[in-house]
């Protein structure tokens, strides 16, 4: 008979280290997110977003046609700040 003891710990602990890999591969794929992508991201509608943080100077994008786009980034780092002022 084998018997076979795995610790969860550590097992979630590699999990962890695994998918943080695979999503930073994903994020770096992306320079611009479109509104769509925005959308998604921050899991707001347009006109949330529009109330709470699109008019902020600090916050970038650039509309190009009638486009906007948003520098994936910057915006990401816009957003964790933004939520940690944010009462």
């Amino acid at each position: 008979m084998i018997n076979v003891k795995i610790d969860e710990g550590e097992v979630r602990k590699l999990f962890i280290e695994e998918l943080k890999s695979h999503v930073s591969k994903v994020d770096a794929e992306l320079v611009f997110w479109d509104t769509k992508e925005l959308e998604k991201r921050t899991c707001m509608c347009m006109n949330t977003i529009q109330k709470e943080f699109f008019y902020d100077p600090r916050f970038p994008k650039r509309k190009v046609g009638n486009k906007w786009y948003y520098p994936a980034q910057k915006t990401k780092e816009f957003l964790l700040n933004w939520i940690d002022e944010t009462k």
